[in-house]
C-alpha cells in the first residue's frame, strides 16, 4: 500500500525539492502540491491523505490555522525556516519538524518516522490534531474558518459575538455566521481580554459593537448589539463589562 501525502508551501522551491525525495521513496506518493492554504483544504477534500509535509509561514493562511479546520485523521511533518515553533511541535507529538533547508538524509528520517505511525495505525493521529487546533496561538489576531470546502479569514474587528453550541459555537460577523469546532473555553482563553468578554455561559461578545445596555429582569441585562440583536448578560457578565467599559 502507498500512502498519499500532500505538500503544502508557497515556495515552488521548497516543493520541488520535498517532491523529488519522495519519488526515492516508494511507499509514499504525492496525491497534490499546495501553494496556500487555500488550495490545500480542497486538496484534502479530494484526496484524504494520510500525510502532510506543512510549512507554517505562508501568507493568507499559516500552517497551524490550516491545521484548525482539518477535521480528519493525518499525520504532519512541518517542514519550515523558522525554528521558533519546533518545541511546540515535539510537544504537540508531531511526527518530525524539518528545518530548512534540510538534506535528503533527515527528510528519509522523518518519512520513516511517519511510516512506523501510518503502519501501526496510529489512532493518536487525530488527537495530535486536536491539540496542535487548540495550542494553535497565545492570543488570537484573527480566525479561520471553513465552509465546504473553502476558508475565510475572519478579521476580529469583524466578529460581533460568539454563541455556544454543545460542542462547537458559531461565530457571528459582519459578513454572516460560521460555525466552528471550539469550546467557549478556548476562544475565552485565546481572544484579547480587553476586547472580548464572555457575558453569559453561551456568548463571548465583542465589547467595541455593543450601543448600549437594558434591564432584562431583576439581576440580568441586555446586551444591546444593533435594534435586532440583543444578548443577555449574566450577573458575572454584568462586572466584566463594568470594569472592562468603565461605566
Amino acid at each position: 500500500m502507498k500512502f498519499k501525502a500532500l505538500i503544502i508551501d508557497d515556495e515552488p522551491p521548497a516543493r520541488h525539492i520535498i517532491a523529488a525525495y519522495i519519488k526515492k521513496y516508494t511507499e509514499i506518493e504525492v496525491a497534490a502540491e499546495c501553494a496556500n492554504g487555500f488550495e490545500a483544504i480542497k486538496a484534502i477534500k479530494e484526496h484524504e491523505p494520510h500525510l502532510l509535509f506543512l510549512d507554517i509561514q505562508m501568507p493568507k493562511v499559516t500552517g497551524l490555522e490550516l491545521l484548525e479546520v482539518i477535521d480528519q485523521p493525518v499525520q504532519v511533518i512541518f517542514t519550515t525556516a523558522y525554528d521558533q515553533y519546533a518545541l511546540k511541535a515535539f510537544e504537540l507529538n508531531a511526527v518530525d519538524y524539518l528545518l530548512k533547508p534540510f538534506d535528503e538524509q533527515r527528510f528519509m528520517e522523518a518519512c520513516d518516522k511517519a511510516m512506523q505511525k501510518l503502519k501501526a495505525g496510529d489512532a493518536s493521529n487525530q488527537t495530535q490534531i486536536e491539540q496542535m487546533q487548540e495550542a494553535n496561538a497565545d492570543t488570537l489576531e484573527r480566525i479561520v474558518v471553513k465552509k465546504g470546502t473553502k476558508l475565510q479569514v475572519i478579521n476580529l474587528s469583524k466578529l460581533l459575538y460568539i454563541e455556544a453550541q454543545d460542542d462547537y459555537v458559531m461565530l457571528y460577523t459582519e459578513q454572516g455566521h460560521f460555525l466552528k469546532a471550539k469550546t467557549m473555553m478556548y476562544f475565552e482563553n485565546h481572544l484579547p481580554n480587553d476586547t472580548f468578554i464572555r457575558i453569559h455561559r453561551s456568548y463571548i461578545v465583542n465589547t467595541n459593537k455593543i450601543q448600549g445596555l437594558e434591564p432584562y429582569d431583576k439581576d440580568t441585562y441586555l446586551a444591546i448589539l444593533n435594534p435586532d440583536c440583543k444578548l443577555k448578560v449574566s450577573r458575572t457578565g454584568y462586572k466584566k463589562l463594568k470594569e472592562v467599559m468603565d461605566f
